[in-house]
């Protein structure tokens, strides 16, 4: 049995790549703060650390355990956080990703697949995004995401080092078996809030901006869902074990959903009106963000299956109404 390590794995995507991960046969061991994980997303099935990024110690001690790969998902994501406590993200992101590579060249841990993100692009030059796209982001979150993956690329360089970097777009949903119930903490993305709004816990959203060159005026992202994220790892660490190359690859769907059709596809799936008022645009935010996923498909054989943007919308409300 092939072993893996999922650091953040008690995370809101972390926890949906173990299940993955279990359920193609592999051993799993989940090291987590749960500074934003939950115990209830841990499987019985996998072994757990409770343990921080920043103790270099419990990490390489952990990794003499004996793993085939490493997955990294244990990076701080809040763009607006990072603008205003860039030191934060320094430390927790580029530094703790440092200790986790220097474990496992120090333990003989040869492979990664690190949680990356489509920040790295910054505003998109032409659409959809592919992997050629210059990199120029625009938050200290998306710049510490990027300097992560070339401390990589400098260590596949020098030393016996693979790595898969997947730089996703809009994680969204949550497992259609109902088996992982933690939420995200404090949700920043555009549909925990509606399911918030949806179930009275805030009373309306802000929808930023209704004049962008968009055919209902809204902003457009690709939305992807969770267990398609999580089977793209299981796809990049079978890569990994038998290739030993490294790559840094797109995960999106091709298309796109503006800010209303996803209020729209909410209130079809939750037979609720969802209370919104329109507000100013924010400051950076491009109209369009949608990538091409052909280089996905290409090298690990993956696209996909969550293609509607309402069975991914029901996943979510099922959760809420559990």
């Amino acid at each position: 049995m092939k072993k893996v390590l999922v650091i953040g794995g008690a995370g809101y995507i972390g926890s949906h790549v173990v299940k993955a991960l279990l359920a193609d046969g592999f051993g799993v061991t989940v090291y987590d703060n749960l500074s934003t994980g939950h115990r209830c997303n841990l499987f019985a099935d996998a072994d757990f650390v409770e343990g921080d990024i920043s103790d270099y110690e419990l990490l390489e001690g952990t990794m003499r355990g004996g793993f085939d790969a490493v997955v990294h998902l244990a990076a701080k994501k809040a763009v607006g956080e990072s603008m205003e406590n860039p030191q934060l993200y320094a430390r927790n992101n580029i530094n703790g990703s440092v200790n986790i590579f220097n474990a496992m060249v120090d333990t003989g841990v040869k492979n990664i697949v690190f949680s990356s993100t489509s920040a790295v692009y910054g505003m998109p030059q032409y659409l959809p995004i592919d992997e050629k796209h210059p990199i120029n982001p625009m938050s200290f979150y998306g710049f510490t995401k990027y300097e992560i993956e070339r401390v990589m690329e400098w260590y596949a360089r020098l030393k016996d080092f693979n790595y898969i970097a997947l730089r996703y777009f809009n994680a969204v949903g949550y497992a259609a078996d109902g088996s992982i119930t933690g939420r995200e903490k404090n949700p920043q993305n555009l549909l925990p809030i509606i399911m918030e709004v949806a179930t009275g816990v805030r009373e309306k959203l802000y929808v930023f901006g209704n004049d962008y060159d968009t055919p209902d005026g809204t902003c457009i992202r690709d939305y992807i869902h969770v267990e398609d994220l999580a089977s793209a790892h299981v796809s990049a660490i079978k890569k990994l074990l038998t290739e030993h190359k490294s790559y840094a690859i797109n995960l999106g769907t091709n298309t796109g959903t503006s800010v209303l059709e996803m209020i729209q596809s909410a209130e079809r799936v939750t037979g609720r009106k969802i209370n919104y008022e329109m507000a100013p645009r924010r400051a950076g935010d491009p109209s369009t963000v949608v990538a091409t996923n052909g280089y996905a498909k290409e090298i690990l054989g993956w696209e996909p299956k969550y293609t509607n943007i309402d069975d991914i919308v029901k996943t979510t409300w099922n959760l809420e109404i559990k």
